[in-house]
């Protein structure tokens, strides 16, 4: 089933726009909830609060890609277990290491810049992606919006760890260069 066809089925508020959105998306939500939480039982009740918030959400919203924001939902669900549970190692350990080399690019919530529009540096963060060659967009992306570990992207993309940290250790110095650029970091 189409995108479109399952928002419709929210928007008419039929119970078949779970089912459809399960057969459709299951495996990419578990996927990104399997990146977050250590357990099974987690990952699945982290996909179960996503299907119920798309479903509490839509309408009023109307989302344009549905995959993007049942992506959306589950991660930010995932990211709010793991603070709740206050767990040390979440992540499979990746969080805290994501979080930690992301930081030093991006500015933080005590800094002037919090202040600015985050219209602007959502806009800096898209130009930036799209900038990016294919293969390190989507490197970069696994890192740090799925928060797969090095090994795994390695795997992934057949390259060595090595050359995986170096595209990312690249990358991070390119969005800092840009977010200067842009007025965003000082």
């Amino acid at each position: 089933m189409e995108d479109r066809e399952i928002v419709e089925l929210y928007w008419a508020r039929s119970e078949n726009a779970i089912a459809e959105t399960g057969k459709k998306y299951e495996r990419y939500c578990r996927s990104i909830a399997r990146g977050l939480l250590p357990n099974e039982e987690d990952c699945e009740e982290c996909v179960n609060d996503a299907y119920l918030r798309a479903w509490e959400t839509i309408p009023p919203r109307r989302p344009e890609r549905l995959s993007t924001y049942l992506g959306k939902i589950t991660r930010n669900l995932a990211l709010d277990r793991c603070r709740y549970r206050g767990r040390e190692k979440r992540g499979s350990g990746q969080t805290p290491l994501v979080l930690e080399e992301i930081g030093a690019c991006v500015p933080g919530p005590d800094s002037d810049e919090a202040m600015l529009d985050r219209v602007a540096l959502t806009d800096c963060f898209d130009r930036f992606l799209a900038a990016l060659p294919r293969e390190k967009r989507d490197i970069f992306v696994r890192r740090y919006w799925f928060f797969s570990s090095i090994q795994e992207i390695a795997s992934d993309f057949g390259l060595s760890e090595g050359r995986v940290k170096m595209i990312l250790l690249r990358a991070r110095g390119q969005l800092k260069d840009a977010l200067e650029k842009e007025g965003l970091w000082i």
